[in-house]
């Protein structure tokens, strides 16, 4: 109530001194109606006796003619003659002073731009500290927000894929829940707890947990928040937060980002900012200084821990470190669970399939896909979601959405359609291959087509006789272009790309050329991934294993297409048909059957104008 007065005073005010200034220049309505004439003219209608009666205040002449009408002229300058012209051609005149101004007038006119400026200069104060939250002297008070009981319902029982990390973490509840538990035997709980892990794997999720279980206020604020463009005020607000912390203890404060402020101090760029270094510094001696038993928990959360000061991580500040990893397929599968319970969920829907179709995803990626397929269902009518919306709204996210406007010549299309169908038999024919999910032919993104293969289960680390199998799936599409279609295409260069660097590593980083041995030819991650320098004839050899390696698996997949000609030409007619195949039709096309239709409803066959589908011979020429 109070700030919505001071603003409506503030405009009445602004109001006020504009109508102050428009009364300071107003003349009173001397010159009103009056047509504005050069004095030269004046002057010629005085001399032939036109001007009736006239008006002299300082420069300013308001007159008025024999036939009734007002003019006005200025003069720069007092004429002492005008006085003589007037009296001699028989013009009434009067002279009125000059109206002064008021001394305080003059002073406010001179000082009000000083006026405004300091005006605006408070105002852009106020929208940096806060916007009117205390004024000036809530510059250094604390951003962060309580959460009580009352409104942070989030528990462990909405926390999923991360069941190691709820673990070190849930004795902070039972000493939260019952501190002498811990206290009668001299036992001493981490002062802080740092969270590690990729974005979006619910680090903010666990520690809100954390305090919904234990029913204590929890304080949540960014790194960033603490920093300022003036020095010192960072300092400030870490003091503050922890003085309104205490006073609500037992309590966590938990701070997301971290990195923002607790970067190595005095190293790389930005190591001399005072105001983030005295932050940090101030952050340190609150985490080492408070009381013992205080009952304040510091829970931080990060992805670039090894950015961190090393002050900052030693035992009695942030003395455990919990790592919040992507979820594996079970544990995928509990946050599906967990998110489905908020949309109607149709009976065929089958979290388990979804899991072991998103390998990699983390848990706001999971949220993503449950949002994304229930808007599916509802831009379709339906009243639950079905398996086949959360399909649409992966492929959505994998691929990009479908660009069904589109046009595509009907040649590019086949050559399209070769070149997935290269890759997928390729996949099917080798033993250390994903499975072929899903192939395509429908322009998705910035692809025209895509072979989705989908692991069995997730992938931990990487095999020698794997990646050589990869590499010919990659190059399996070129060379369906060179057999069957007799030409080739600027398609395949993002698979030499994939190739070539999957090469490179088995050679330079995994030790897995038998020429070149065991040692390493780059740096590691740890440091940029820089190339050690090497010798020129040592670089040599290193291109020369990497081209032969390529040049064996190509030999490989050309081979198995050449055996497997068949196999392209009946995966072709049926992307040229379908447009998009399955893994079980792709299984018949292996298996030397007749596709079975696509359980997608909404596909129907498509006719190739001038050829019906049944007469329709793979590799002919269509007529367009």
């Amino acid at each position: 109530m109070n700030n919505m007065f001071s603003k409506a005073a503030i405009w009445v005010v602004i109001l006020l001194v504009l109508f102050m200034l428009f009364k300071q220049f107003d003349n009173h309505g001397m010159s009103t109606g009056a047509t504005q004439v050069a004095y030269s003219d004046f002057l010629d209608e005085v001399r032939t006796k036109q001007i009736k009666d006239a008006v002299l205040e300082g420069t300013n002449i308001v007159a008025t003619t024999q036939d009734g009408k007002k003019i006005k002229a200025n003069m720069t300058f007092m004429d002492h003659g005008l006085i003589g012209d007037l009296l001699n051609n028989g013009v009434k005149f009067d002279i009125k002073a000059p109206e002064e101004q008021s001394f305080l007038s003059q002073v406010f006119i001179s000082w009000f731009p000083m006026l405004l400026l300091i005006g605006v200069w408070v105002f852009f104060m106020r929208q940096m500290q806060g916007g009117g939250k205390g004024g000036a002297f809530s510059f250094g008070k604390s951003k962060a927000r309580m959460l009580d009981e009352t409104n942070n319902a989030v528990t462990f029982a909405d926390v999923a894929g991360c069941d190691e990390a709820k673990e070190e973490v849930s004795e902070l509840v039972d000493f939260l829940r019952d501190p002498t538990k811990f206290q009668k035997l001299g036992g001493r709980i981490p002062r802080g707890v740092l969270m590690v892990g990729p974005p979006g794997t619910g680090k903010t999720l666990l520690a809100r947990a954390i305090a919904g279980e234990a029913k204590v206020p929890f304080f949540t604020i960014s790194g960033s928040d603490f920093v300022e463009m003036f020095v010192g005020v960072g300092a400030s607000r870490v003091r503050d937060m922890f003085e309104n912390a205490k006073k609500h203890a037992p309590c966590i404060v938990f701070i997301d980002e971290i990195d923002a402020v607790g970067r190595h101090r005095g190293a790389g760029v930005g190591g001399g900012n005072d105001e983030r270094e005295q932050t940090l510094n101030q952050l340190l001696v609150e985490m080492d200084g408070f009381e013992p038993n205080s009952g304040v928990i510091v829970v931080a959360a990060t992805n670039r821990a090894d950015v961190l000061d090393k002050a900052l991580m030693r035992p009695g500040r942030f003395d455990r470190q919990v790592t919040v990893g992507l979820p594996d397929i079970r544990g995928r599968e509990q946050i599906l669970n967990v998110h489905m319970r908020k949309v109607p969920i149709s009976t065929d829907v089958e979290a388990g399939v979804i899991a072991r179709g998103t390998p990699g995803f983390s848990g706001a990626d999971l949220a993503n896909l449950v949002n994304e397929a229930a808007l599916f269902a509802a831009r379709r009518n339906k009243r639950t979601v079905e398996m086949q919306d959360f399909e649409d709204a992966k492929d959505k996210i994998f691929m990009g959405p479908e660009r069904k406007s589109m046009v595509m010549r009907e040649e590019e299309r086949r050559n399209t359609a070769y070149h997935e169908s290269g890759h997928a038999v390729v996949a099917k024919l080798l033993p250390k291959a994903d499975p072929v999910h899903k192939v395509t032919i429908m322009p998705r993104g910035w692809a025209l087509g895509l072979t989705w293969q989908l692991p069995e289960h997730d992938t931990i680390s990487g095999y020698k006789d794997k990646m050589l199998e990869e590499i010919s799936i990659l190059f399996g599409g070129r060379i369906a272009e060179e057999i069957f279609v007799g030409q080739m295409s600027t398609g395949a260069s993002n698979d030499f790309a994939r190739a070539t660097n999957i090469a490179r590593s088995m050679v330079m980083r995994y030790g897995m050329s038998d020429a070149l041995g065991i040692m390493v030819y780059v740096e590691t991650e740890q440091d940029n991934g820089f190339r050690k320098p090497i010798a020129e004839a040592t670089q040599q050899k290193v291109d020369a294993e990497i081209r032969r390696i390529l040049d064996e698996q190509y030999a490989v997949s050309r081979k198995l297409l050449d055996e497997h000609r068949d196999k392209v030409e009946a995966m072709t007619k049926a992307l040229l048909e379908w447009e998009t195949i399955d893994a079980d039709q792709v299984t018949d096309i292996m298996n030397g059957k007749e596709p079975r239709p696509p359980k997608d409803t909404r596909l129907t066959k498509r006719t190739i104008p001038g050829i019906p589908p049944s007469d329709m011979k793979p590799g002919a020429p269509a007529t367009v």
